[in-house]
């Protein structure tokens, strides 16, 4: 991904965190379930659990347990945040999404990430990753609507004055890929994260891929 590349067709790529760069499905599955259990609750199963990663907090949790009384989820929020804060520097971004995420920077695209996460959190998450300082600019969900809303690449997209039509989202969810169809922009998924290919490619992105090296080599050829 070199500088001067011929074809380059984006100027902006914009990046998921949640399984996309960072390994953490699988421990935000375990801290949604132990804070329910935390509140005497009956834990959502796992699918239900992992197909609400990258919603904004709150809706999160109430896609995850609908029938809970409204004043209940502060402390189901309380609760998921003792859980994950208190194990978030055990994870680790997927092999060779560090070198990715590199030499896209280096080779002069405006990157962006787009996250379900709060402000607090992806600061602790970008910090300990050591990728933070290749990231132009970065948008949560606790300062613009949650996905599937198109409020965060809009943003991105108009903080760079880069055009749709030159804008890349990559993520692990249907709710990252239905947020860049409701802002005109091209999409690639990821399999290897929250929600299974089968239910991705139904939202028909232009590439799903199956792991970090697949990726790298469809940006390589494509963006």
């Amino acid at each position: 991904m070199e500088t001067g590349m011929p074809s380059r067709r984006y100027e902006l790529i914009v990046f998921d965190w949640d399984g996309t760069l960072m390994d953490s499905a699988g421990m935000i599955v375990h801290c949604v379930q132990a804070a329910a259990r935390d509140l005497g609750l009956e834990p959502p199963p796992e699918e239900r659990a992992r197909h609400i990663i990258g919603l904004g907090l709150g809706d999160a949790l109430r896609h995850a347990l609908p029938d809970l009384p409204e004043d209940h989820y502060e402390d189901l929020v309380e609760r998921y945040r003792h859980h994950y804060l208190s194990r978030d520097h055990e994870l680790a971004l997927f092999a060779g999404a560090d070198a990715l995420v590199q030499a896209l920077a280096e080779g002069g695209y405006w990157l962006g990430v787009a996250t379900g996460k709060s402000r607090r959190g992806l600061e602790r998450a970008l910090e300990h990753s050591g990728i933070g300082a290749c990231f132009h600019a970065t948008r949560c969900a606790d300062e613009c609507h949650s996905k599937p809303h198109p409020q965060m690449l809009e943003e991105l997209m108009a903080e760079f004055a880069v055009a749709p039509a030159a804008t890349l989202m990559i993520g692990d969810t249907t709710h990252d890929l239905l947020m860049a169809r409701n802002a005109g922009v091209d999409a690639v998924a990821v399999s290897y994260g929250a929600h299974p290919r089968d239910a991705l490619e139904a939202v028909a992105p232009r590439y799903c891929a199956h792991s970090i090296g697949e990726l790298a080599a469809w940006l390589t050829a494509n963006a």
